[in-house]
């Protein structure tokens, strides 16, 4: 499906406060997660639950408090994600981009890009994004170009993929190199001539995220509307790890709600296992051995994504070359823990559950086929090398926006 016209704008809260956004969260997360598993079997686009998440003010919650945000510590925006992403995961993930291109407002945009994107944000705007790009060398290997115009303003040429919320977004931020060969945001309007988004995903996981395809046929972007994201990797940074607490979140929330689906299946429609010699299932010391494993599992994997927070909020309020490291370093741990408990726990359901869970019409596989597809979206491997250099040798982790 292909859409040629942005979406309608719903009018927005301001939300004044964390706890206000905390509780926010909580209200939206328990209106959104009976439809869940509906949207997931039927792939039935959250247009409308995001039109929610737009008007309750949780989009503009990091927006700087000098321009009438919140500006919300990052322990309270991980647990934004986290909540929304026990609710349905797929909804989660398409702010997270979002956020990130707020965040490289936050650092490189001008005094009059801030003052006008971040009212945009207030008025319950939503931004998208087109950074990924398939067929190139490597992930960070960006083909989309941006060529400077004869009037001062610039015009885009490229396609990328994986491009969640692009589909539901107002603004959609196009990653590109240009004639200089370094990286710049355009913050592209998304019903602006020329571009194209096509609702091509067909994901196992995450279905209703709509990660298709972005096209970029000669789009003019004028000067305002770019900022040169290079210069945020010039010296200490936290894009990176703001973007992937994000992540580790969303798997931490799927987490969750997998061990309470199994703990709910168990208890009310599970049979215990005849050599248990029990009456309920949730007798069985066995069973209940395994819970308890998993529940140290998720409780872990809580406990460093809350520290981890804690990392970057200190990092934030005295940015150097050694907090962002060990802000970078303890996200890293957090997502290397969270990604495999994620799929753990969400296999677990079923082993736990035993056959009659498996039946298709259940829907239960959803829990693993999010975690597993979320999951994908960067190695841990290479979160733990990074993780050992900087333990044994001190050394710090590279400045770049997946770690």
């Amino acid at each position: 499906m292909t859409l040629s016209a942005g979406p309608t704008t719903p009018t927005a809260h301001v939300i004044r406060s964390d706890a206000e956004a905390l509780e926010t969260a909580r209200a939206l997360a328990a209106e959104f997660a009976p439809g869940a598993e509906r949207r997931d079997a039927e792939r039935l686009l959250p247009v409308a639950e995001l039109d929610r998440l737009s008007a309750s003010g949780l989009l503009a919650i990091t927006v700087p408090a000098e321009h009438g945000g919140a500006n919300v510590s990052i322990a309270t925006l991980a647990e934004v994600f986290r909540l929304l992403a026990a609710a349905d995961p797929s909804l989660a993930q398409i702010p997270q981009s979002h956020f990130a291109y707020v965040n490289v407002l936050r650092a490189q945009g001008t005094s009059e890009q801030q003052r006008f994107f971040f009212a945009e944000l207030l008025a319950g705007k939503r931004f998208g994004n087109a950074q990924s790009e398939a067929g190139t060398k490597h992930v960070q290997d960006y083909r989309t170009r941006l060529a400077a115009d004869p009037d001062g303003g610039y015009q885009l040429a490229g396609t990328k993929h994986y491009s969640t919320g692009a589909l539901f977004a107002h603004w959609i931020p196009v990653l590109a190199r240009a004639e200089d060969e370094q990286l710049y945001v355009a913050y592209v309007p998304r019903d602006a001539p020329g571009l194209t988004v096509v609702d091509d995903w067909d994901g196992l996981g995450q279905r209703t995220t709509a990660s298709g395809t972005v096209r970029l046929e000669d789009v003019r972007v004028p000067a305002a509307h770019v900022v040169p994201h290079h210069l945020t990797f010039t010296g200490p940074q936290l894009h990176g790890a703001v973007a992937q607490i994000l992540h580790a979140a969303i798997d931490v929330g799927i987490a969750g709600a997998a061990l309470a689906a199994a703990a709910e299946f168990v208890r009310t429609r599970s049979r215990p296992w005849f050599e248990a010699g029990v009456e309920r299932p949730g007798d069985d010391p066995l069973l209940v051995q395994r819970f308890g494993e998993l529940a140290i599992r998720l409780r872990a994997a809580e406990a460093l994504l809350e520290r981890a927070a804690r990392e970057v909020d200190a990092a934030r309020a005295d940015l150097t070359d050694e907090s962002a490291a060990a802000a970078s370093i303890a996200v890293a741990t957090a997502k290397a823990f969270a990604d495999p408990v994620a799929v753990e726990l969400s296999s677990a359901l079923f082993e736990v559950s035993g056959t009659r869970s498996a039946l298709s019409s259940l829907h239960l596989d959803r829990y693993w086929r999010n975690a597993r597809t979320h999951t994908l979206h960067d190695p841990v491997r290479w979160k733990v090398q990074h993780i050992g250099r900087y333990v044994l040798n001190g050394t710090l982790p590279p400045r770049h926006g997946l770690l």
